[in-house]
């Protein structure tokens, strides 16, 4: 499960398909309505907020707004009827790590955005995320 800090607008097509279905089964997840996945380290920062189902909830509809402005027809009924009023925290170093291994990803499977990606100096983080100083959040240390 990976639920990216960074903006939804770097992922190519098959990226972000992918992570509507995995916010979908986070958003499952934090609802208590499957078995699996309770203490994946990605949750950990949507479980610590007062509203863990608004947060998620929160995060779906900004990946909702980027597929639509791709001409994408995501099911925005999945998404629960919740929010969270406050931003969560990244570190600058997350983010540089999440845009990181998303180039590596993008190198073979879509060379020509990781062209245009490459060199991004300001990253530019998903909606419901403010940036702060630090390193790579824990979940990520290998």
């Amino acid at each position: 499960m990976r639920l990216w800090s960074i903006h939804p607008s770097y992922l190519d097509s098959k990226g972000l398909v992918a992570l509507w279905r995995e916010a979908l089964l986070a958003q499952h997840v934090l609802m208590g309505k499957t078995a699996g996945y309770k203490n994946h380290p990605q949750l950990i920062r949507f479980k610590n907020t007062s509203n863990p189902v608004g947060a998620i909830a929160s995060y779906l509809r900004a990946i909702a707004v980027e597929a639509t402005n791709r001409g994408y027809n995501f099911d925005k009924s999945k998404i629960e009827n919740k929010r969270i009023n406050s931003n969560l925290l990244v570190t600058n170093g997350q983010a540089e790590y999440e845009l990181q291994h998303l180039l590596n990803k993008l190198k073979t499977r879509n060379p020509s955005l990781y062209n245009s990606l490459r060199d991004t100096k300001r990253i530019k983080l998903h909606p419901l995320f403010s940036k702060v100083r630090g390193g790579v959040e824990p979940w990520e240390v290998v």
